[in-house]
């Protein structure tokens, strides 16, 4: 028995390592067939290597807040359609490598839905990685100064959702409309971005700038999103997502 709890913990099986001993300590094993046995061990360690994995998912995410579907509300009126939510929820859009868009005014909640998406995304093994837009497109500015910048697009090419909250606060300059053509270019048909504003979608091209770029960057962006256009008043007072 020995022997086959220490080649378990050198194939790093550390739980069916443990159970395994636990139940021939207690002699437990003989209840199970040896199909059950097997069954039961490898189950245990691959349930524990989702939930391992889930954890990390959404440590990697970075999510401001913790959000989730269930704890969406539905009561309040701000024109939320629960059932192009639960749509969502099902995380179709991931495989079709469609966008999201949501729009509203501030406190709305429109950053809470984001993140309840993208957490469920993590739930279901999906590579999650949410930014503050301005924040981000910063951190990239300084990669094209130290030379990391081709390494940090790499690495966000292997996100399959991005989450870009509180877009076009502020009018960009020519560096930031190429970064974010260079995101926007490389995530397109391959994976989902979704994006949540303030900003009516009818004042985007404005904010991006530069016609041509802004006209290439709103197509790849637009033309396969489902919207959710939020109305009403800040949730905020009464802390009501």
């Amino acid at each position: 028995m020995n022997q086959t709890i220490d080649k378990m913990n050198k194939m790093r099986l550390t739980l069916m390592a443990q159970i395994h001993h636990q139940r021939m300590v207690e002699n437990l094993h003989q209840e199970y067939t040896v199909d059950e046995y097997t069954t039961m061990l490898v189950d245990q360690e691959w349930e524990q290597r989702q939930n391992n994995k889930i954890k990390r998912l959404i440590s990697n995410a970075r999510f401001r807040t913790h959000a989730s579907i269930t704890d969406i509300d539905y009561k309040t009126s701000r024109a939320l359609d629960k059932d192009l939510i639960n749509k969502l929820a099902l995380l179709n859009f991931i495989k079709q490598r469609h966008n999201i868009i949501l729009t509203g005014p501030t406190g709305i909640g429109k950053s809470y839905l984001a993140q309840a998406i993208g957490n469920q995304a993590c739930m279901q093994g999906h590579k999650t990685y949410y930014q503050n837009t301005a924040r981000f497109i910063s951190v990239l500015k300084y990669a094209k100064i130290d030379g990391s910048y081709l390494q940090q697009l790499k690495k966000l090419n292997k996100v399959q959702v991005l989450i870009l909250d509180d877009f076009g606060l502020s009018k960009m300059d020519s560096k930031e409309r190429e970064i974010l053509m260079d995101i926007i270019e490389q995530r397109h048909e391959t994976s989902s971005t979704i994006i949540a504003s303030q900003i009516p979608i009818s004042k985007w091209f404005d904010i991006i700038g530069e016609g041509t770029i802004a006209d290439a960057i709103l197509d790849r962006i637009i033309t396969s999103a489902y919207r959710l256009e939020l109305k009403g008043k800040s949730l905020r007072k009464n802390n009501i997502i």
